[in-house]
């Protein structure tokens, strides 16, 4: 299917059913990802500072937009580069609280920071 999204079917025996997959677990909010919902991977390492397809987690689209609204490639490789790092950030902390209190699909366009958007506009 390549990178296409695949369509949700009450059908299809990998959703519904005794052949049916387990839920995949965004592993930063820890709610399940259901097939139809917006998801992406997520590199530990950024691909920037070295990091490989290996060391990748599949979270919530609203998960990896909130770490890359908050934090640079450096900031990530440099001491976020695993899922226990960013649970304990404090900058994610009030947005993972939030959002463990939505529906699994729940998406929402994810704005960057102000201080984010201050440190990428600051030459010094």
């Amino acid at each position: 299917m390549g990178r296409r999204a695949r369509l949700w079917r009450d059908d299809d025996p990998a959703t519904h059913g005794p052949q049916a997959k387990p839920p995949v677990i965004c592993p930063l909010c820890e709610r399940p990802i259901p097939p139809h919902a917006k998801s992406s991977l997520h590199h530990l390492t950024p691909k920037l500072k070295g990091g490989a397809r290996a060391g990748t987690v599949r979270l919530h689209q609203i998960c990896h937009s909130a770490i890359h609204a908050r934090f640079s490639e450096a900031e990530i490789a440099r001491r976020l580069a695993d899922v226990e790092a960013l649970r304990a950030a404090p900058e994610l902390a009030e947005f993972l609280a939030w959002v463990r209190t939505k529906p699994d699909d729940f998406h929402a366009a994810t704005r960057m920071t102000r201080d984010r958007r201050g440190a990428k506009r600051d030459p010094h």
